[in-house]
């Protein structure tokens, strides 16, 4: 791999960015297939400061992700694998997350009801059949996007976008990204892996 030059316009994005970095907002991706849909959220992760998701596939395989379809946010954004579904929430929890899962059951509330200021992990699950029933039955909490037409669902990426915009929205007004949410020693070592990338 060829490394980039230090440049000081290059060193000075890098720091701006990690300044904006979202230490206790993060997106949990169960068994998503589509290696599109995951580069997708991988962009939409990197665009609005998520430093990294969590990965649980226990009946799919993570797929292979092309430079050209992830646009090269895979480089930006971390990817922890779990092996199993108490192993993921124990990690979740023992950091301080909250876990909360998309779908559409009665006890589901409006995404913007969420109070996305405070440490979130967001499950988007399987294209088609949605967070797998074990992580259903330990997360409690349940968000949707409101809809007004006659489908009443959305791409799994459209649908991380839509729901990392709207925690940019809150975390904004909110001032957090105003100040930075990795400690000096995080920025330090992410600054380490980035810079020749």
């Amino acid at each position: 791999m060829i490394s980039k030059p230090r440049t000081e316009q290059r060193i000075r994005r890098i720091r701006e960015v990690l300044e904006k970095r979202q230490n206790d907002l993060t997106l949990v991706i169960n068994n998503i297939h589509d290696p599109h849909n995951v580069s997708a959220i991988l962009r939409s992760c990197d665009a609005f400061g998520v430093p990294g998701i969590h990965l649980l596939y226990t009946c799919n395989v993570f797929p292979a992700l092309g430079k050209k379809s992830s646009a090269s946010a895979k480089k930006w954004v971390e990817r922890i694998k779990h092996p199993s579904v108490a192993e993921l929430m124990s990690h979740l929890t023992n950091r301080g997350f909250t876990p909360v899962r998309t779908g559409f059951s009665q006890t589901a509330i409006p995404v913007h009801k969420w109070d996305f200021t405070k440490p979130t992990a967001v499950i988007l699950g399987n294209e088609h059949s949605g967070v797998e029933a074990d992580l259903q039955a330990e997360v409690g909490h349940e968000i949707y996007i409101p809809m007004q037409g006659m489908v009443q669902s959305l791409n799994v990426s459209v649908a991380a976008a839509i729901i990392l915009y709207e925690a940019y929205r809150q975390r904004n007004e909110a001032g957090l990204y105003s100040r930075p949410s990795l400690s000096p020693e995080e920025r330090l070592d992410y600054f380490e892996k980035w810079i020749d990338r």
